[in-house]
């Protein structure tokens, strides 16, 4: 999950990662409120789940009230790489000296943490990184360390940071990987890392990335998920611990599966074939036939949706609690055709049991026969 930067200085703060603080605002009339009360000048940051707003206009600054409203309205209306700006986030203006960049995340190679510090930050650290690797270090961090000393002496050393700095550098470090460990991100990073004209360290920018399989353990996070998420149908399936993903408006096949590589292989093929699916569903592994028939329900009640294929290998999902919760939903799903391609545990009971239903279903024996047999009902 993409914290927000408002949400990730919350993080921040629970770690006392020195940075500048700040209001929310999501309309024209929060703004109005926040408006009289400010330190100008200040910067209004737009919140977005993507990198590159800086260059795309989505922060800007005010100096008087005027400016604030006009800019603050015109942020909010702004879309920035597909994300539409809900939310602006408020900040004093702060006299930069220099710009730097921090972050920990995680090496999926070695499936470790690594530090990644440059002496070089702000907007263009990608193109630095691609254009000057040197000014880059990069140090994998071992298991259970808590961040020896040396290894941020190391990357002081190599980058030639100023020994005036050494103090400051240290403890913002430890900070910043504490956050990351303690948080359970997959991403924890400062860009830029600022040093002010004080020759004070401060976190102008805050991103941090949390593993969704770990939100459980961050209640005060979790609501913000579906805060964040505009379709209704996905925060219904989500309610069921299931995973719905929507894909194009204009197709009408969805797809009901268990795993991210059966629902891949699926999609791929059905697409090769020029067919369009819609939406997918991930049941994950022991679905019951209850859980099924939400299943059905959530993903037949999409529009445009007038074929299901149901795709399951099953190891911990049985066969005959699929064919149960086919059995269960029949009812509600009108004229929508179920194609089903069903194996692995109990699936002769499972077979068994689908057979002797009435209404629009076919079985088919593996993926190639379902694709083919979307591909004659589409031609019917």
């Amino acid at each position: 999950m993409k914290l927000l930067e408002y949400m990730a200085r919350d993080v921040f703060d629970a770690y006392e990662i020195p940075s500048t603080s700040g209001a929310i605002a999501g309309s024209l009339d929060e703004l109005k409120v926040l408006a009289p009360d400010q330190d100008y000048p200040v910067a209004i940051k737009a919140q977005v789940q993507t990198g590159g707003r800086g260059k795309a206009g989505g922060i800007q600054f005010a100096d008087d009230e005027q400016e604030f409203l006009e800019k603050g309205r015109k942020i909010l209306g702004m879309t920035i790489n597909g994300f539409k700006v809900k939310k602006v986030f408020i900040n004093p203006k702060v006299d930069i000296d220099r710009e730097m960049y921090l972050s920990f995340t995680l090496d999926r190679k070695t499936k470790l943490p690594v530090m990644i510090f440059s002496p070089e930050g702000g907007v263009e650290i990608n193109e630095i990184a691609e254009k000057n690797p040197e000014k880059l270090v990069k140090q994998i961090i071992p298991p259970g360390n808590k961040l020896d000393d040396f290894f941020i002496r190391y990357a002081m050393d190599k980058t030639g940071l100023e020994p005036e700095l050494k103090d400051q550098f240290m403890v913002f470090c430890r900070k910043l990987y504490n956050a990351f460990i303690g948080h359970d991100c997959m991403l924890a990073e400062i860009n830029p890392l600022i040093v002010d004209p004080d020759g004070k360290l401060l976190a102008l920018d805050s991103k941090v990335d949390i593993d969704d399989n770990a939100l459980y353990r961050h209640p005060e996070i979790l609501p913000f998920k579906d805060e964040m998420t505009s379709d209704a149908t996905v925060r219904e399936a989500r309610s069921f611990n299931f995973l719905f993903i929507p894909i194009k408006d204009e197709g009408n096949i969805a797809i009901i599966s268990n795993g991210s590589g059966m629902i891949m292989s699926t999609i791929d093929l059905i697409s090769k074939n020029k067919m369009h699916v819609t939406c997918v569903l991930d049941l994950g592994g022991g679905a019951t036939s209850d859980r099924v028939k939400e299943a059905l329900r959530i993903v037949a009640s999409r529009r445009n949706v007038d074929t299901i294929f149901i795709n399951i290998f099953g190891g911990i999902t049985r066969c005959d609690e699929i064919a149960g919760g086919v059995d269960a939903a029949m009812g509600n799903l009108g004229d929508t055709r179920l194609l089903i391609r069903l194996e692995g545990t109990n699936k002769e009971a499972g077979l068994s049991l689908l057979e002797s239903l009435e209404g629009n279903i076919r079985i088919v024996d593996g993926l190639d026969e379902g694709v083919a047999a979307l591909g004659e009902e589409v031609k019917a």
